[in-house]
């Protein structure tokens, strides 16, 4: 058997199972008692569109480094679905551990002589200890997860806890969860030498740390933002946004004394009603938002341009999947950028804001919505399905109850008084962010129509070319207002000093910061930033300018914020070298490093004083 050197908080088990089988709270499970041991740990769900029958895998990363991005290779795979163990066992690095059900005998074709081999009969187990079919089934999972703590050193304590909490005024349920975890350590100890040599230990790394999905984040952000209105068409990968705006709503948005709910949430029809009923409950005061992935996106395309053109305020989640089409509607991407920035017919343009983190898409959202009044103009928070369904390691939410809404320029009754003549379109103060007023504000004074079709500063239906102009002209100077409002990048340095730069956003960030600690090691000196929004601002130009060339990460095949970069900055092409990602899975740092490695090595210190 070959020996796998000693791998402490750092390796990667993937589990192979099949969908509507119960495992995804067996395998959560698991992740969670590494969580609750202090250690950095990640997973990642990929399963498919299906509701049951087809592979399904669970990978999770642990890494005390705090690396939370995918990482290539397997050390430990857990293989209880025949139908996908050819390519299971061929993922399992070299020394590695194949676990398997063993109440069959392994085919030949799946013998390497390479990796350790670790047989379970976890039917057979079942079978002898319990009678109901459906506890058969549910408790192989649970088995394999026992004999994984007794394989990683996972203290069975952590366990017992995670389970009493989960089944919480399900008590009857603990014990025979409990007794299926013990059936998978004593096997373990009865039949092979424990710990592994991959295993983890004790640390203090998690405490301050939450465990969330981007959605729930977006969903509580959307609450705290003050939202009142959800309209939303169900689909993968961003129904639960809504689901968690709905549960936390519950909560924390029910009148304690009369019990009435003080949320609107309305399941449309289809997407192009729910952004026509969130455009409407904008346009009445209201704060509204949906929530839809990439063919959602393509149907509102022409009420986003209404909202743009008529400057009707509006928030857009957009928790991107593969595309086109149907695509991989369960796999992930970066695919909607241009689709979102460009939406909607003619010339237009819409505000962006990437998060990469759980806590970002809370407190981004709530920036949406600020952000969507201040401008009177949709704006739209770009998740992606790795980052809105699958589990990550985050920093506390945080609210600061001083904070107050910034509901940009809306006039009350007593302004209205005092203006001689109100203009929905003029720019008052040279800003291109015109005033407006909320239905029934005043008797006879602030009322307009709100129009498609082109119309003067006063809101007055017109054709004239020159005033289509001057309005179309004054969009693009609220647009340059908007680049001293969004979210800055982030830079990784105090100030360039290196020939070559990367440059990436969203979910990409995980694992470019590892790549970037890995070219460090290799002596190989970058700048980075991180983008945090578009339109893109004066620091994003500065950085581009400095630096002879820059990788783009993305995960698109089009290179699409690369397109981005060159439509709305006028870079060179030859500048910006794509570093693309695009078989639906997340992106790691070993692919952004191969691909660096292609393109030559990064150019050396430009200022040596600075290094």
């Amino acid at each position: 058997m070959p020996v796998k050197n000693s791998q402490v908080n750092d390796f990667v088990v993937r589990f192979a199972n099949v969908n509507g089988t119960g495992s995804a709270s067996a395998n959560f499970l698991f992740t969670k008692a590494i969580f609750r041991m202090g250690v950095y740990v990640t997973p990642k769900n990929i399963f498919p569109s299906n509701i049951q029958g087809l592979p399904t895998w669970y990978e999770v990363r642990v890494s005390e480094k705090g690396y939370l991005g995918r990482r290539e290779g397997i050390d430990l795979m857990v293989c209880v679905n025949p139908q996908s163990m050819a390519a299971d066992v061929a993922s399992v690095n070299t020394g590695g551990y194949f676990l398997y059900d063993s109440s069959k005998n392994l085919h030949a074709e799946y013998i390497r002589e390479d990796i350790n081999y670790i047989g379970i009969p976890l039917m057979e187990m079942c079978n002898t200890a319990f009678t109901d079919p459906r506890q058969r089934q549910l408790f192989k999972n649970i088995i394999y997860v026992g004999a994984l703590s007794a394989l990683f050193n996972i203290e069975f304590k952590v366990l017992e806890e995670l389970l009493a909490e989960q089944f919480q005024g399900k008590e009857k349920l603990i014990a025979p969860n409990i007794k299926a975890l013990q059936m998978g350590v004593d096997y373990i100890q009865k039949n092979y030498t424990y710990p592994l040599p991959i295993r983890v230990e004790r640390r203090d790394l998690t405490s301050k740390l939450i465990m969330i999905d981007g959605n729930t984040a977006c969903g509580i952000g959307a609450v705290y933002a003050g939202a009142t209105v959800a309209a939303w068409y169900p689909i993968t990968p961003s129904t639960s946004v809504v689901e968690a705006f709905s549960s936390y709503a519950e909560k924390l948005r029910t009148d304690k004394i009369t019990g009435r709910k003080n949320v609107a949430i309305v399941q449309a029809e289809d997407e192009l009603a729910a952004i026509g009923m969130v455009i409407g409950a904008n346009w009445n005061g209201a704060r509204s938002f949906t929530a839809t992935s990439g063919p959602g996106v393509s149907l509102m395309n022409e009420f986003l341009g209404l909202a743009y053109f008529a400057e009707i305020p509006c928030v857009l989640i957009d928790v991107q999947r593969t595309g086109p089409s149907t695509g991989m509607p369960t796999r992930t991407q970066q695919s909607d950028v241009l689709l979102a920035a460009y939406a909607s017919h003619g010339d237009t343009k819409h505000v962006l804001l990437f998060p990469s983190t759980p806590k970002e898409c809370f407190e981004m959202t709530a920036d949406c919505f600020d952000l969507a009044e201040e401008l009177q103009t949709p704006v739209i928070l770009m998740t992606d399905l790795d980052l809105g369904m699958n589990d990550h390691l985050s920093a506390p939410l945080e609210w600061d109850d001083k904070r107050e809404y910034k509901r940009g320029k809306v006039l009350n009754a007593a302004e209205l008084d005092n203006t001689k003549k109100f203009g929905r379109y003029l720019d008052s103060d040279g800003d291109g962010i015109p005033y407006r007023t909320y239905p029934g504000t005043h008797p006879s004074k602030g009322a307009f129509i709100t129009r498609g079709t082109s119309r003067d500063e006063y809101a007055a239906y017109t054709e004239d070319g020159a005033a289509y102009q001057r309005n179309m002209d004054r969009l693009i100077k609220k647009w340059n207002t908007a680049k001293t409002m969004v979210p800055g990048p982030q830079l990784y340095q105090d100030k360039n000093s290196f020939a070559t730069g990367l440059l990436f956003f969203g979910t990409s960030t995980y694992s470019a910061e590892e790549a970037m600690d890995t070219l460090r090691e290799q002596q190989v000196f970058v700048d980075a930033i991180r983008l945090k929004s578009f339109p893109f601002n004066k620091t994003v130009e500065e950085f581009i300018n400095a630096h002879e060339k820059i990788f783009v990460i993305e995960q698109n095949r089009d290179a699409q914020l690369k397109s981005l970069l060159m439509i709305e900055l006028g870079v060179d092409p030859k500048k910006l070298i794509s570093i693309l990602n695009y078989d639906g899975t997340p992106i790691t740092a070993d692919h952004i490093l191969k691909q660096i490695s292609k393109n030559q090595s990064p150019s050396p210190v430009l200022n040596k004083a600075s290094k």
